[in-house]
């Protein structure tokens, strides 16, 4: 689930009966492009510490200091809070956030795609995570990278991470025995999009992301046999939103 809409965070915990989960895995962007993300990953922390084990949520991508500045969370912060305090404090603690999770040790989950320099699980789990993540390098890429209809690895256009095509997922899911890599990081307009012959799966979970793209979210749910359900969502009803036609935007394309 990606975090940033305070309204869809909570009417999707009402919508989707939220007492009645097992358990959350946000492949979130904290600090994104939105005007309530602090309110957001306020609450996601909140919900992690009061059910413990029994509802849970991990944070998959862990913005740079830089990036909060550039798209709004550091402006966020000062705005609401009257100084800085607070946004160091969301920063040191997105530095101590997972990079990736692993479900019933079948489903790779993470914010971004593969990296060259990751062939094994093993490869994440030796990682001194408590850092800054890097501008390159296989932690870089695990929040960067997307996948692609051609073949082997290509220079990424975001200019950080890769492209990785079919031959790479097969392989990697291969190597580590895994049936599934979900991630998020692209709109998809439908909120979800199978690739690589359902080896790989986006899931984008912002409604009419930026407040003007129009397009739909939607959650994963695993079941108790593995069986995968996709949940779309509308927006969350908000005032003064106007109607937005639903179109995939050029700087998407």
């Amino acid at each position: 689930m990606r975090v940033g809409r305070y309204a869809f965070l909570l009417y999707s915990n009402s919508y989707y009966a939220f007492a009645s989960l097992t358990g959350w895995l946000c492949l979130y962007h904290p600090g994104s492009v939105f005007l309530t993300s602090n309110y957001s990953i306020s609450r996601s922390r909140t919900i992690a510490i009061v059910y413990n084990q029994q509802k849970f949520y991990f944070g998959c991508l862990s913005p740079s200091i830089q990036i909060t500045q550039v798209y709004g969370f550091y402006d966020e912060c000062l705005r609401k809070y009257g100084n800085a305090s607070v946004w160091k404090i969301f920063t040191d603690l997105f530095d101590y956030l997972p990079l990736t999770a692993l479900v019933e040790s079948e489903i790779f989950c993470l914010h971004g795609g593969l990296s060259p320099s990751i062939e094994t699980l093993d490869n994440i789990r030796n990682f001194d995570r408590v850092q800054e993540v890097p501008h390159e390098g296989p932690m870089c890429d695990l929040l960067w990278s997307d996948p692609d209809d051609r073949c082997g690895w290509g220079i990424s256009p975001r200019g950080a991470g890769y492209t990785f095509g079919q031959d790479i997922s097969e392989q990697f899911n291969h190597t580590n025995s895994l049936k599934l890599i979900a991630r998020a990081h692209q709109l998809v307009m439908e909120g979800f999009n199978w690739g690589h012959e359902q080896k790989v799966v986006t899931i984008f979970s912002a409604p009419n992301y930026c407040y003007r793209c129009g397009n739909m979210a939607s959650v994963l749910e695993v079941d108790d046999c593995k069986g995968h359900t996709f949940i779309q969502f509308e927006p969350a009803p908000r005032r003064g939103e106007p109607d937005v036609t639903r179109r995939t935007p050029d700087y998407f394309l």
